[in-house]
């Protein structure tokens, strides 16, 4: 058996806004409330190697590990995956964006199974998922919209200047 989740949100703020907050891994911390720690390893074009490191659970123990992500700014797709793999067996997180009435529209799909030593079973995973995904999501909405009502535009001027050329910066 494998899980599945997916979630949206719609943010008020342009595509580009929204592309470069929530692709600046750097800066996860900041944008993420379960994330102690964020750092790029290694960066090769569009894909990056990092460890994040979350707050301590419950018990305390504090789990770490090292994802891949590959961003496709044309298409605006993120494709990444767990390297270090911890409890799972495997984990393969799709990211999309999409312009619509009132923003952008950011989507998390993650495919996974869990080891049959992990602390909870697929089913299990896929609740606590769909528990955090949409409070992670609201506190990036919150962020990026605060952001967008503060004027930010010099997040990444390359990517603004395209969307600008494609007609998509509404700001």
């Amino acid at each position: 058996m494998a899980g599945h989740t997916e979630q949206s949100i719609l943010i008020d703020a342009p595509m580009w806004l929204v592309w470069d907050m929530t692709n600046d891994v750097d800066n996860w911390v900041n944008l993420y409330t379960e994330y102690a720690e964020s750092e790029v390893l290694e960066r090769e074009g569009n894909t990056l190697r990092f460890r994040l490191t979350l707050h301590p659970d419950e018990q305390g123990r504090v789990w770490s590990w090292i994802s891949e992500r590959t961003m496709d700014p044309e298409r605006r797709e993120v494709r990444a995956h767990r390297v270090e793999t911890g409890p799972f067996e495997y984990m393969n997180i799709f990211w999309s964006y999409h312009e619509e009435p009132g923003g952008t529209r950011m989507t998390w799909v993650q495919d996974f199974a869990m080891k049959p030593t992990a602390p909870v079973d697929d089913d299990g995973m896929v609740e606590r998922i769909n528990r955090n995904s949409p409070i992670q999501m609201q506190a990036i909405k919150d962020k990026i919209e605060a952001a967008a009502r503060a004027g930010r535009t010099g997040a990444a001027p390359s990517h603004r200047a395209r969307y600008e050329r494609e007609g998509a910066v509404h700001d």
